[in-house]
């Protein structure tokens, strides 16, 4: 059995990777479009924070409590727009690896804030999910086939720039041939 080419292999990552950044547009997108039913000072966001501050312990309950809550409405921009950008550079192919990076972190902190890290439901669920794919763009090199990475790639494996070690203002250089003398008496011991 033969493993399929490289160029196969980049084709099915750079497919996973599209479909990943349409899944963070289509969430992300819905958040712009309908923003009542999201932002603050009656949406979504605000509920999911109030909920996650009473169901969460430790620093990420600080956190929510002290710097979210206070901030709801930078907040509530940060995630729409953190996704809506995460979903156009990975459908786009351009900085793939900052863009699953940014899933990922968005990722975590959803799941924290439903406590998912706990239970089998949260690990087994749609956040997990985005995770894992989002986390696949992050160490692979996704964006090198149908997408903007690669045109930027290109661009970095042209050949390197030669410098001559010669400055530039220096005389130039001939070549000449010195006739050596002979050397007197024995160059080599004798066996």
């Amino acid at each position: 059995m033969t493993l399929p080419s490289p160029k196969t292999y980049a084709f099915w990552l750079a497919l996973l990777r599209i479909f990943t950044g349409a899944a963070w547009i289509v969430h992300g997108v819905g958040k712009f479009t309908q923003s009542t039913t999201f932002m603050p000072p009656n949406g979504f966001i605000v509920g999911f924070i109030a909920k996650a501050a009473t169901s969460t312990t430790g620093p990420y309950h600080e956190f929510l409590v002290n710097v979210v809550q206070p901030n709801i409405s930078i907040f509530a921009e940060l995630v729409r727009l953190g996704e809506v950008l995460t979903g156009c550079a990975l459908l786009l192919g351009v900085f793939t690896r900052l863009g699953g990076f940014v899933g990922v972190l968005l990722t975590l902190n959803y799941m924290a804030a439903k406590g998912a890290f706990g239970s089998v439901e949260g690990i087994a669920g749609m956040d997990a999910a985005m995770l894992a794919l989002s986390a696949i763009n992050v160490v692979l090199p996704t964006g090198r086939m149908l997408g903007i990475d690669a045109l930027l790639g290109r661009r970095r494996t042209a050949p390197p720039v030669v410098v001559s070690p010669v400055p530039v203002h220096a005389a130039p250089v001939h070549a000449e041939f010195v006739e050596e003398q002979p050397l007197e008496g024995p160059t080599a011991p004798k066996e």
